[in-house]
């Protein structure tokens, strides 16, 4: 099993903006020293969410520069954002500036305050991000003697005559991981044999507090069309290496007590800037014409089954190994979301500290005697 950690922390004013990307670029450092495999960046505009954020592809680049061993994931890119065209130049560079080493998440829903900043109608993003995507598809496996291709997804119009340049390092794309939230996108990864994000919940409810149940649930039927849609055996496990359940919230104590008492701390602060960033979220949707559901309330037994893993090193390291058993590659988790206060950074420092040093031994534990028992039984 992989595991990801998830570069988010929120900058509650200009004043904050430097110091929390600062922070982000020592937790990815820390991170890769620590054993992970990949850091996973955001695509979010405007409120304060991750300031690396409105622009993941530019932090993509410069972590790069810094982490030889890491993969870099995006969770995700809101495709109706991007120009088709520019998406996949963009993207194909980074394949080969990364030997490869790309996971690119891709969605169509942000906020109605994230689209009409970029010009966009909330209401067309699913279609512009489909659209988006077949574009950049099509220019992907585009040869220079081949027919222009042309676009028009009512937004951007225009025609690619000669090729992407550069060509990407993946061949025939980059590994793109798809949302696996309905039967299109489930349809899509598997025939396309791609890993793909799987849900810990069940649309519309998103904090029935039945992780495991739902991740179970959906991986096994994303896994049942990747293995019937006819792919090699390489294939299936290439796409099943590296596909994702997420946490939002990860915390790791000495005590499940302590865990889950410094839990609330943490997730009391994250719900008061995602209170404040409703705000503005609120009067776009007027603009916007349309009216979501609130934000949900992250301090309730239920999101905190949904999204939240938090405990002993023991604890924690029984609940990812159902996952592992399960046959999910990669795990992403976030241990440093809300506010970056200096509370928020030592606890964040505790959980990583806590997670190279007991959980993983745990796991790999696990590992090596699950592979005894195989030897044994032959």
């Amino acid at each position: 099993m992989h595991f990801s950690l998830f570069l988010t922390s929120r900058s509650r004013g200009p004043e904050e903006d430097r110091a929390v990307m600062q922070a982000m670029v020592e937790h990815a450092t820390d991170a890769e020293q620590k054993g992970f495999d990949a850091v996973f960046l955001p695509d979010h505009h405007f409120t304060g969410y991750a300031p690396p954020a409105s622009d993941p592809f530019v932090f993509a680049a410069y972590l790069a520069g810094k982490l030889e061993r890491m993969h870099f994931g995006f969770s995700v890119q809101t495709l109706a954002l991007h120009h088709p065209v520019r998406f996949a130049e963009r993207l194909a560079l980074l394949d080969q500036l990364t030997d490869g080493k790309l996971l690119v998440g891709v969605g169509s829903g942000t906020t109605p305050e994230e689209m009409i900043g970029f010009g966009v109608n909330y209401q067309d993003s699913s279609r512009l991000a489909n659209e988006n995507l077949e574009i950049a598809e099509r220019l992907w496996a585009k040869q220079s003697g081949d027919e222009p291709v042309s676009f028009d997804n009512g937004h951007y119009r225009g025609a690619v005559v000669s090729r992407i340049v550069p060509t990407p390092y993946t061949k025939p794309e980059p590994r793109v991981m798809s949302v696996a939230a309905r039967p299109s996108s489930v349809e899509r990864a598997a025939k396309k044999a791609q890993p793909a994000f799987i849900l810990a919940f069940t649309p519309p409810i998103i904090d029935s507090g039945n992780a495991y149940e739902e991740v179970k649930k959906n991986f096994g039927i994303y896994r049942s069309a990747l293995e019937a849609a006819g792919h090699s055996e390489e294939a299936v496990r290439a796409a099943l290496e590296w596909t994702t359940h997420s946490y939002q919230h990860v915390h790791i104590a000495e005590t499940d007590e302590q865990a889950a008492a410094e839990m609330d701390i943490i997730l009391q602060q994250y719900q008061e800037t995602v209170e404040r960033e409703h705000a503005a979220n609120k009067a776009a949707e007027a603009i916007s014409g349309v009216d979501l559901r609130p934000t949900p309330d992250a301090r309730t037994e239920g999101y905190k089954g949904t999204w939240c893993l938090y405990g002993s090193p023991e604890t924690v390291a029984a609940e990812l190994q159902k996952y592992a058993d399960l046959g999910i590659g990669n795990v992403l988790m976030a241990a440093m979301g809300g506010p970056l206060t200096d509370e928020r950074r030592r606890f964040t420092a505790q959980t990583m500290r806590l997670f190279a040093e007991r959980v993983q031994p745990l796991l790999l534990s696990n590992e090596a005697a699950a592979e005894a028992d195989k030897v044994a039984a032959l």
